[in-house]
């Protein structure tokens, strides 16, 4: 990678780059940074999946990036169609899955090889059969009623030691995450492809009562995509 912004540079220290900079979340909560791939025309998928989106490079800095966290925050959806395992790495960090139907595969390498336990949020609402099954192979955190309070799970892990959360989507996910306004730091990789179609944005759900403003504190390139971090403007 060669660096663009701040300072024009043809060798990069990825950690040096996404290592600064992160504090305490407003409130006391985590740090929640977002790691995302889109593409020219702003989708978030090719053919249902974000690996069409990704390069060597982007694989690498997605790798960085759960280094930095304490948790990495992830959508049920997202863990279905990307195939999730666990973290790589004996210092990978667990796996935090959101999950109101707790339809997931519970004989899968994400709960049978993890190195942490992976733990599992869902609401009071869920089928307590189910629920019983996640507690038998996962540490379950309950935030909210009838449906998943993001903010009350970014809360409570905090309360559980974390204090960075790396948010890998899905995009219905990353769009409550900006709607409770607790994003801080936005990790975009931009493919140098147009793919049309009918694919989300990386982001989608309920709108923020403001938009959250951010700035642009470092852009790289690597094979024509560009690889920036935003910071929120507070």
């Amino acid at each position: 990678m060669r660096q663009l912004l701040p300072d024009p540079a043809a060798e990069v220290d990825l950690a040096a780059v996404y290592g600064g900079a992160r504090r305490v979340g407003s409130g006391g909560r985590p740090w929640v940074a977002a790691n995302v791939v889109a593409s020219l025309d702003g989708s978030a998928v090719v053919g249902g999946r974000t690996a069409g989106l990704s390069s060597p490079a982007d694989r690498e800095l997605f790798d960085l990036l759960r280094s930095l966290a304490d948790v990495v925050l992830v959508g049920a959806a997202t863990v279905r169609v990307e195939g999730y395992g666990p973290a790589r790495g004996a210092d990978g960090p667990p796996i935090a899955v959101v999950s109101r139907s707790l339809a997931l595969d519970w004989d899968g390498p994400l709960f049978t090889a993890a190195r942490a336990p992976t733990v599992v949020i869902t609401c009071a609402a869920a089928d307590p059969v189910l629920r019983q099954r996640a507690e038998d192979a996962a540490e379950v955190v309950v935030a909210g009623e009838e449906r998943v309070d993001v903010a009350r799970a970014i809360a409570e892990l905090g309360r559980r030691g974390a204090r960075t959360l790396l948010c890998e989507g899905g995009p219905c996910l990353l769009g409550e995450v900006v709607a409770t306004g607790d994003l801080d730091e936005m990790c975009i990789t931009v493919a140098p492809l147009a793919v049309g179609g009918s694919g989300p944005r990386v982001a989608v759900g309920p709108a923020p009562v403001e938009a959250l403003a951010f700035r642009l504190v470092s852009m790289l390139e690597d094979g024509h995509s560009l690889f920036l971090r935003y910071l929120r403007q507070h």
